[in-house]
């Protein structure tokens, strides 16, 4: 889902071969796809607002979604959607509950009452613990923020039923449970980012 100030998650060779290191069957899907490019987004509103369109409904959704917002609003930041109605951005085809959340979170920040770029010096665990106070914002949308504007490198989401299938496909499993999905999760470790934008392209094929 590209957007204003679009670019890439950036990684190189110091973590393709520490995952395909620690993981053959990973690494052997690395080496199939060849480089996956991942859209990133320093905007952390921006990224936080996708985040939470994105909320249980498929990619394409969300990116029709966030584009009729973008040809609504010019731009999004929290000047622009505070200054708008809950109905303005519920018109974009948003549900009641995502266009609350991020007009809340957008007045919220343009009051002063939440620093958003507090959080880029905070670790990954007080960054999820600050969103998830926010209204509308949980584990997975917080994730999602650490790294797609963050580009924080050891993200692997419970979550996301996309990661979750990726697994499952990757390596032949009928089910996943927690406890598997944390032993990969250690293995990807600390470059576990990387290896859910794999997962994500594995899972989509």
């Amino acid at each position: 889902m590209l957007s204003q100030n679009a670019a890439f998650f950036q990684y190189g060779k110091t973590e393709t071969e520490a995952l395909k290191n620690a993981d053959p069957i990973l690494g052997a899907a690395m080496d199939k796809l060849g480089r996956v490019e991942r859209p990133a987004n320093p905007d952390l509103f921006q990224a936080l607002s996708q985040a939470v369109v994105g909320q249980l409904i498929s990619v394409k959704a969300a990116q029709s979604i966030w584009e009729r917002m973008l040809r609504r609003f010019g731009r999004i930041d929290p000047a622009v959607i505070a200054a708008e109605s809950p109905e303005e951005l519920r018109a974009c085809g948003l549900t009641e509950k995502k266009a609350a959340s991020i007009h809340r979170i957008a007045s919220s920040i343009r009051t002063g009452e939440f620093n958003l770029n507090e959080l880029v010096q905070l670790p990954d665990a007080e960054v999820v613990r600050r969103l998830t106070a926010l209204p509308g914002i949980g584990v997975w949308t917080a994730e999602m923020v650490l790294l797609h504007a963050m580009q924080r490198p050891d993200v692997v989401s419970w979550g996301d039923v996309a990661i979750r299938r990726g697994m499952m496909k990757l390596y032949g499993l009928d089910g996943l449970s927690k406890q598997q999905f944390d032993e990969y999760r250690r293995r990807y470790s600390p470059y576990g980012s990387v290896a859910s934008i794999y997962l994500w392209e594995i899972s989509y094929r």
